[in-house]
This record gives C-alpha cells, sequence and structure tokens, in this order.
C-alpha cells in the first residue's frame, strides 16, 4: 500500500532548477512505485468535479508566461486512463457527489512541472482532477474521503498545491523565510499531526497570518483532499519544508 501525498509545487522553475527541492522530490520518486496516479491540481478550478478521462498521452499546457525559453520546450506526455477515471467518478456518485468526465484539457503546470520531477520517463498513467475552491474545506475533506483505499490498488494519490501562496507577498532573491509564513506553517503542521480536524477546518479564523498565507484557497484545498484520502490507521508526517522568495512555502506532506 502507498500513501497519499500533498506537494507545493511552487513555480513552475521547478522543473529545472536544482535545488533541495527538487532533490527531495527526485528522492521521493525512488521510494514510492505507483501503478498509477491521481493529481488534484490547483491550477484546474471547476464548480463541478471534473475527472480527465483519457487513454491517449496527454498535451502539455504551458499555463504561465514570462519564463525562460527552456520551460517551454519540456513535454510530460504521460498517458491518462479512462478505467481509472470510470472508477473515481463511480467512487463520487456514490457519495452524491456530482462528476464531470474531460476528455481534451492537457497536464497544467500543478501537474507536469511535479510529475517530471518525480517519473521523468512520464511512463505511468495519470487521471488529473479539479479543484472547486468555493466549497468548504470540511467538503474538500469528503471528497479525500472518497478515494479511501486507492492506495491498497498501488494508485498514489497526490493533492498539488502550496500551504503559502500569496504572490503578492513573494520576495525576490530572498532565500530566508518570512516568519509570518513559518508561523502558518507551524501551526499547520501541529494541528495535521494532533488530527485536530476542528481547528483545520476553520483554518481562516484560527490560524496566524491565515489571510496572508491564504488569500484564496485554490492552492490550498488539495492539502484537504490529501489528507481526506488517508486509510484512519496512516500516520500523518511531514516529508520536507522549505522555503523560496520569501514566503513561498515548499512544505511536502504525507498522509
Amino acid at each position: 500500500m502507498i500513501p497519499s501525498l500533498f506537494l507545493a509545487h511552487g513555480s513552475p522553475m521547478l522543473a529545472i532548477e536544482d535545488n533541495a527541492y527538487s532533490q527531495f522530490l527526485t528522492d521521493l520518486a525512488k521510494q514510492i512505485k505507483p501503478d498509477a496516479i491521481v493529481i488534484f491540481t490547483a491550477h484546474w478550478e471547476s464548480d463541478i468535479l471534473t475527472i480527465s478521462s483519457t487513454d491517449d498521452s496527454y498535451q502539455t499546457i504551458y499555463d504561465f508566461s514570462g519564463f525562460p525559453d527552456e520551460l517551454y520546450t519540456i513535454k510530460y506526455p504521460a498517458k491518462g486512463s479512462t478505467r481509472i477515471a470510470a472508477q473515481l467518478a463511480a467512487k463520487f456518485q456514490q457519495k452524491g457527489i456530482q462528476v464531470r468526465l474531460d476528455t481534451t484539457r492537457g497536464l497544467d503546470h500543478g501537474s507536469w512541472t511535479l510529475l517530471y520531477r518525480l517519473y521523468p520517463k512520464a511512463d505511468i498513467p495519470v487521471v488529473q482532477v479539479s479543484v472547486n475552491p468555493s466549497l468548504p474545506a470540511q467538503q474538500q475533506y469528503k471528497i479525500g474521503q472518497c478515494l479511501q483505499g486507492l492506495g491498497q490498488q498501488n494508485i498514489l494519490v497526490i493533492g498539488s498545491g502550496v500551504t503559502v501562496h500569496n504572490l503578492r507577498m513573494i520576495k525576490w532573491g530572498q532565500t530566508t523565510p518570512e516568519p509570518w509564513a513559518v508561523e502558518f506553517d507551524d501551526w499547520l503542521i501541529e494541528r495535521i499531526q494532533t488530527q485536530d480536524l476542528d481547528a483545520l477546518f476553520a483554518y481562516a479564523e484560527q490560524a496566524p497570518h491565515a489571510r496572508l498565507a491564504v488569500p484564496r484557497p485554490e492552492h490550498f484545498v488539495p492539502l484537504f483532499i490529501a489528507m481526506g484520502s488517508k486509510e484512519p490507521s496512516d500516520e500523518s508526517k511531514v516529508l520536507h519544508r522549505s522555503y523560496d522568495l520569501g514566503t513561498l512555502s515548499y512544505l511536502s506532506l504525507q498522509f
């Protein structure tokens, strides 16, 4: 059985930069060998939960601008899986969650930058799933709970987002983290490790500097989905923690 993960996808530069976080991802992939990957990406928002459903190779979406030309040459032609997409849809529908299948969308950088670092051969089937940031945290967690048991099928569930993600507060060239970003992650880690779901669901009111860390929740909700997908007996733990540009958190967790 393999665990669920919340992984920070940070800047698109992750795909080409060599640093402590990119090395962590390379090392992590040596430990986890899934037969398929289900990834919830903060860069695909929809009111109805939408699942990529194809057996073809995905197009690589460059949903960013102003970056080095090298980034735009990277391809991640992983194939999808209509079988697993149908399995996911059935799981959600059994819990009364409306779903839609998408047969054309490619992999956005919330997915492929991470996967390029983890499994650069692109030889593992990927099913990409959208997020709806307008739903409350409890509902995000329930979406994740629908996926319990996938790890027993050797399917890796990844929530791809960032815990501290405020582009207006980035400090260009700064290598040390801002204290408020660290304090927010400290609070988050403590509540996750003590399984204080009530506090986590009320993070916007209870966590220090929550409005700075999460000005908009699209990058934060993949955390709740990954957390909900864990088996009740599994341990939650920090896998990696570092910061870039003063405020961009690379906190990554296993559930």
